[in-house]
C-alpha cells in the first residue's frame, strides 16, 4: 500500500477537523428527522431530488450552528473529559477558520435552501441556527438549570423543517430532552461550571425530573393517533418503545449509577429514531 505524503496526511487531518467540527453524529440524526418529517408530509412519495437538496441545505446549516457552538464553548470543551479532544480546544483549528467554515456552509445552506426549495424553509433553518447558537449556547446553557429543556425546541425542529421543504408549510411540532447525559458526565459540568440541573439541585431531583418528563413524553407521542395522522402500527411501536423508555426512567430513578445514566442517554437516541422510522412506515403501510 502507497504511504501518503506529509502534505496529503495534514490535508487529510484539516479536513477531517473540519469534519468533526460539524458534530457529525448529531447532525445525522436531525437530518434523519428532517428526511422522515418530508416523507411524511404527503401521501405520495416526495421528489427524490427535491429531498437530496433539501437534505443538503439544512445539513450546511445545521453542521454551521455546530461549528458556532463549538467556537463559543472553546474553553469550557477543553475542561471536560467528553470534550477536551475536540478540534477548537486540541488546537488543530484556529476560531478565524472556525467562523469562516461556519459563515461558507451557512451561507451556501442558506442559498440552497432559499433558491432551490422555498425561502419559508431557509427561514426556519435559520431560526433554528440563531435558536441553537445564540440563545441556546449564549443565553441560556450558562445561566438556567432548565437550559437543555429551553434548548430542546431547537432540537425538535428538524421534522418541521423537512415538512416545510416539501409542502412551504410548518406545522408545530416539539419534543423535550432531558438530563440523562447530564447525569452521566456531572463531574465534567461541575468543573466547567455549567448550572446543569445535577450540579445546581442535586441528582435526586434530576433523576425524577428525568422520570416525569419521560413519562410526559410517551403520552405526547400517543397524539399521532389520537388525531388520525397515525394507525394502529405506529401506535403499538410508540407504546413499546415508550414502555422501555420508562423503565430506563424508572431504573435511573431508584437505583441511580453512571452506567444506567449513560444507557439511557444512548437509548433516547435510539428511540427518538426508531420512533420516526415507525410513524414513517405507518404512513405508507
Amino acid at each position: 500500500m502507497r504511504e501518503l505524503s506529509a502534505p496529503q496526511r495534514s490535508l487529510g487531518h484539516l479536513l477531517a477537523q473540519y469534519w468533526a467540527l460539524t458534530k457529525p453524529r448529531v447532525t445525522q440524526l436531525a437530518i434523519f428527522c428532517a428526511v422522515i418529517g418530508m416523507f411524511l408530509a404527503t401521501p405520495e412519495l416526495p421528489s427524490l431530488g427535491a429531498v437530496a437538496v433539501s437534505t443538503l441545505g439544512i445539513w450546511l446549516l445545521a453542521g454551521a450552528a455546530f461549528a458556532v457552538n463549538s467556537l463559543i464553548e472553546q474553553h469550557v470543551d477543553a475542561k471536560m473529559a467528553r470534550t477536551r479532544m475536540r478540534p477548537l480546544p486540541r488546537g488543530d483549528l484556529t476560531p478565524v477558520q472556525a467562523i469562516a467554515f461556519s459563515g461558507l456552509i451557512g451561507g451556501a445552506g442558506m442559498w440552497v435552501l432559499y433558491t432551490q426549495v422555498n425561502p419559508l424553509t431557509m427561514w426556519l433553518t435559520f431560526a433554528t441556527f440563531v435558536g441553537y447558537a445564540v440563545v441556546y449556547t449564549v443565553l441560556l446553557k450558562p445561566y438556567t438549570p432548565q437550559n437543555i429543556v429551553i434548548g430542546g425546541m431547537s432540537g425538535a425542529m428538524p421534522p418541521v423543517l423537512g415538512w416545510a421543504a416539501v409542502t412551504n408549510s410548518a406545522p408545530a411540532e416539539a419534543w423535550l430532552l432531558f438530563w440523562a447525559l447530564a447525569l452521566y458526565r456531572i463531574e465534567d459540568y461541575r468543573k466547567a461550571g455549567w448550572p446543569m440541573l445535577p450540579v445546581t439541585h442535586g441528582e435526586p431531583l434530576t433523576r425524577l425530573h428525568i422520570l416525569l418528563y419521560t413519562i410526559g413524553l410517551v403520552a405526547t407521542t400517543v397524539l399521532p393517533y389520537a388525531v388520525q395522522m397515525a394507525g394502529a402500527l405506529y401506535l403499538a411501536a410508540a407504546l413499546v418503545l415508550g414502555a422501555v423508555f420508562v423503565v430506563y426512567a424508572w431504573r435511573l430513578f431508584r437505583a441511580p449509577n453512571p452506567a444506567v445514566a449513560r444507557a439511557t442517554f444512548n437509548y433516547s437516541i435510539v428511540y427518538l429514531a426508531a420512533l420516526f422510522a415507525a410513524l414513517l412506515a405507518d404512513h405508507y403501510v
